[in-house]
């Protein structure tokens, strides 16, 4: 299966392809037998709503109703359960090891960054970090 991770029509970069959609659908979570009532919006037309406001930056409680996706704060309360649920990362994943697969990364070009990975070599406890919290100034008098 080919999956082009860049679309031709940018235009609409909310839409989610066949393809695409095949890689998402198994990692999203059942819908909770639990729930009163029936799903009011496919999971697709979510996903589109979502990437439409994060494509758009306008605000969840300004997505078009037209636009067939659902309210934003339907969006939004999906969006929260799939990232708990961990499907984004699932997905990276996925991605990664298909573009790997396909030579498609160049790792020579790859960055790690210390403030995100724990070196532990040589460091039997954890350094205490300088808080950037605000804090109040010192007293002069």
């Amino acid at each position: 299966m080919k999956i082009s991770l860049v679309r031709s029509d940018m235009s609409k970069a909310w839409i989610v392809e066949d393809d695409l959609w095949d890689l998402i659908e198994p990692l999203l979570p059942p819908w909770p037998g639990k729930s009163p009532g029936p799903r009011p919006v496919p999971d697709r037309q979510c996903l589109q709503g979502i990437l439409f406001v994060l494509h758009t930056g306008i605000g969840w409680e300004d997505l078009p109703q037209e636009l067939g996706f659902g309210s934003g704060m339907t969006c939004w309360r999906r969006l929260k359960r799939w990232t708990d649920a961990g499907v984004f990362d699932q997905l990276h994943q996925i991605l990664l090891a298909r573009l790997n697969a396909a030579n498609r990364i160049d790792w020579s070009r790859a960055a790690m960054d210390g403030s995100h990975i724990d070196a532990k070599k040589g460091a039997p406890e954890q350094v205490r970090r300088r808080s950037t919290a605000v804090s109040p100034a010192a007293n002069t008098t």
